[in-house]
């Protein structure tokens, strides 16, 4: 089998009891074909999950602050010995993410343990959004109702529950912003000490909302690349520092499948035709790909096909290149966006974004800034989702999208707005009026507004 192949498959082997081989479909391109079987019983630290896979090579190594492998330095994820679950095991759990704990490499008390518990946030039905784009059926998973207001607590949570297990000592992390507040938040809650890094040209918002929960917090004149390099740097000197996306990356990643299970979940145990995701270092949308695969794989839903699609703001949008030119190698690129929750240069898991999009039969496309401006107006005037510049960017593609007629409108589609639009205010303050004040009279109110009333 090919390199290509190979990699395209690879990162959702859940060895040994989510089989993923490959199949061809149709027109003779790659696709998994997944089967399952269950094991009863949890370990203490770690769940079902049974170790540690490289996405290129399916190199093994033991449960442990792994994170590339030694052989090809392939990234490595977390393979699982599932317990036979079905759809009431899961409901009857606590209305958080850790309803799904058991699909998840955390200990079998961790609803119990001090947590900020995220997770559970709605999916809206969003028919005024819909019927202004010309939609039969459209949803956002609004995760603004996170407790720091992003989907960062999600990954945050798991990363946590791992670094603990493996007796780390601090919660670090470099971050374009959202993930800065979720760790010194989950840090504040679970009583460690926290280290948080970001670019110093951050939104003010961000940078008081992750100040407040205390813990060492560092601004750092360069972008996030720049920012994630010294993480890199400071991984290797101190080694009880658990670096959330770096040295324990492998479990904070998956946190993103709960975003897929909660969907399949609130869709009445079934899965969307299309789900739009937006592209930062690319880890959300393929493990919202991983989570509905393994719900097929454990006959929670009816294996039913879907397509992944990609959003990006072209000032960041080194995978939406690499798509439109054909390319299986992401080229980096230095961000220039108010999307900056998003402006990662280098994405460690584009290429695994690549394949999945193009296995699934999505698209991947960007939208300036101005575009992301206007759509963060429109999915606040038609459905009272204020969202940041991700949800802009998000929506603005999905524009884009049905334009250009690379997404079915008649289909059942779910768009995920990631965070919080109080974050990101500066990026909205120009192009909405604040009038000037009237005095508190009924003539005045009439004279200044004729039409209103």
């Amino acid at each position: 089998m090919p390199v290509e192949t190979a990699r395209r498959v690879t990162w959702c082997q859940l060895r040994p009891v989510v089989k993923v081989t490959t199949g061809k479909d149709g027109e003779g391109k790659s696709s998994p074909v997944t089967t399952a079987t269950t094991r009863t019983s949890p370990s203490a630290s770690f769940g079902y999950a049974t170790g540690l896979s490289c996405r290129e090579c399916g190199r093994g190594y033991e449960l442990g602050p792994h994170y590339a492998c030694e052989e090809c330095f392939g990234p490595l994820e977390v393979s699982y010995d599932y317990p036979r679950l079905t759809r009431a095991d899961i409901e009857t759990g606590p209305p958080s993410m850790w309803r799904y704990a058991p699909l998840l490499p955390v200990p079998p008390d961790i609803a119990s343990r001090p947590t900020t518990e995220p997770g559970y946030t709605k999916l809206i039905r969003a028919d005024n959004l819909a019927h202004a784009l010309g939609m039969r059926r459209l949803w956002v998973k609004d995760d603004r109702g996170n407790p720091t207001h992003s989907f960062k607590d999600r990954v945050v949570a798991v990363a946590l529950a791992a670094a603990t297990e493996m007796g780390f000592k601090v919660l670090a992390c470099p971050s374009t912003g959202n993930l800065a507040n979720a760790v010194a938040a989950a840090a504040a809650r679970a009583g460690v000490r926290s280290v948080v890094m970001v670019p110093a040209d951050l939104e003010l918002q961000k940078i008081i909302t992750t100040s407040v929960y205390g813990g060492a917090f560092i601004t750092v004149d360069g972008t996030y690349d720049d920012v994630n390099r010294l993480a890199s740097e400071l991984a290797g000197e101190h080694p009880d520092w658990a670096f959330v996306n770096v040295n324990v990356r492998p479990y904070y990643a998956e946190g993103s499948k709960t975003l897929g299970f909660e969907i399949a979940e609130q869709l009445g145990w079934r899965l969307p035709d299309q789900v739009v995701v937006p592209i930062a270092s690319g880890a959300q949308l393929v493990k919202v790909d991983k989570g509905f695969t393994e719900l097929t794989a454990l006959g929670l839903v009816e294996q039913t096909p879907w397509r992944v699609f990609g959003a990006q703001a072209t000032g960041c949008s080194p995978v939406s290149a690499a798509f439109a030119a054909g390319h299986d190698v992401v080229r980096p690129v230095r961000p220039s966006t108010i999307a900056k929750s998003l402006a990662i240069g280098n994405p460690a898991d584009g290429p695994y974004v690549l394949d999945v999009v193009r296995r699934t039969g999505g698209f991947i496309a960007d939208v300036d800034d101005d575009e992301v401006i206007d759509s963060i107006r429109l999915l606040a005037a038609t459905e009272g989702i204020f969202g940041e510049t991700a949800g802009g960017v998000t929506v603005g593609v999905l524009r884009k999208l049905l334009k250009e007629g690379r997404l079915d409108p008649d289909a059942e589609t779910v768009i995920i707005n990631s965070g919080d639009g109080l974050k990101t205010l500066d990026a909205i303050a120009g192009a909405v009026d604040v009038p000037d004040p009237i005095r508190p009279t009924l003539e005045a109110f009439t004279e200044r507004y004729p039409a209103v009333g």
